[in-house]
């Protein structure tokens, strides 16, 4: 898969969202491990999900779920929790709750996020540049960007997205559960087959021994008086 195909993956599937979806909860539910090993790696990996991290939500979801003893993979396969669609939606919740519980009273507007994210932007890249020449730094916007956008996204993302996760947690142990259940169900239903067809077979076989050897018997009586050729 091309860089470009890859990139159109990740905003939208072109299997859709639901079957996306429905793929990482089979994955999920066909891991080899304890349900709730697994519930908490759902947890870690859901909550890392919800948190403003980009580019680190994989190495954060191992480090969380190591921290709890979850499943390695059940967590990172949660961070796909969020899809671009669903994402501005929860960060402008995120942020809304973020502003109110630290007080800061700004409108959280289109124009308003996306001036600050572009600042923020242009002084990362001159700083960068200014490693290599002998402009002095600013800070002006990456300071505003922190207090004012990513600081209230993260405090206010921490309280949906636990509870989120925790929902995710207590639903992923029934269904781990029964899936299991019906695996194991099913594996022993066939091992169940499997023997009743070897006795059966065995039954046949034993049942054809006593007429071969009756056949080789009469082969033999016929021989035995066979005249000899002159």
């Amino acid at each position: 898969m091309s860089w470009g195909a890859w990139l159109r993956e990740q905003v939208y599937p072109r299997s859709g969202f639901r079957r996306a979806t429905r793929y990482v909860l089979h994955r999920m539910r066909r891991l080899p491990d304890q349900p709730h090993r697994i519930a908490r790696g759902v947890f870690a990996g859901s909550l890392i999900g919800f948190l403003p991290l980009p580019g680190m939500q994989f190495i954060a979801a191992w480090l969380a779920s190591r921290a709890i003893n979850g499943n390695l993979l059940a967590a990172l396969l949660a961070t796909f929790n969020t899809n671009p669609v669903t994402t501005p939606f929860f960060a402008v919740l995120a942020m809304t709750l973020g502003h109110w519980i630290l007080g800061i009273e700004k409108p959280l507007s289109w124009d308003y996020i996306s001036g600050a994210t572009e600042q923020a932007a242009s002084d990362l890249w001159f700083n960068t540049l200014a490693i290599f020449n002998s402009d002095v730094p600013r800070w002006d916007g990456l300071i505003q960007f922190w207090h004012e956008i990513y600081l209230p996204y993260f405090i206010g993302a921490l309280g949906p997205g636990i509870l989120l996760s925790l929902i995710g947690y207590y639903i992923t142990i029934p269904l781990v559960e029964a899936y299991q259940k019906a695996r194991a169900a099913k594996a022993d239903d066939r091992k169940e087959k499997r023997r009743k067809l070897k006795a059966t077979l065995a039954d046949a076989a034993a049942r054809l021994r006593p007429h071969r050897d009756g056949d080789k018997l009469d082969k033999k009586e016929t021989d035995g008086h066979k005249p000899d050729d002159q």
